[in-house]
């Protein structure tokens, strides 16, 4: 069985993750992995995490191409 997954991501640990939030309830997301880190930085834990849990035929949403 499939499941919807998702990634949400903001630079700064001041910047807000709602809005992506919202988009993540829009499309009924089951998991979603969240942080603030710069994308600059390269040692992203909760991506990493993301890519260990998604199996095949799992969905991944992110808001737009720029969060990963």
């Amino acid at each position: 069985m499939s499941q919807r997954i998702g990634y949400i991501r903001v630079s700064s640990k001041n910047q807000n993750l709602d809005r992506q939030l919202k988009v993540m309830q829009k499309y009924n997301v089951e998991k979603i992995f969240q942080e603030k880190i710069s994308a600059r930085d390269t040692n992203r834990e909760q991506l990493k995490e993301l890519l260990k849990y998604t199996r095949e035929n799992d969905v991944v949403y992110v808001e737009s191409y720029s969060r990963l």
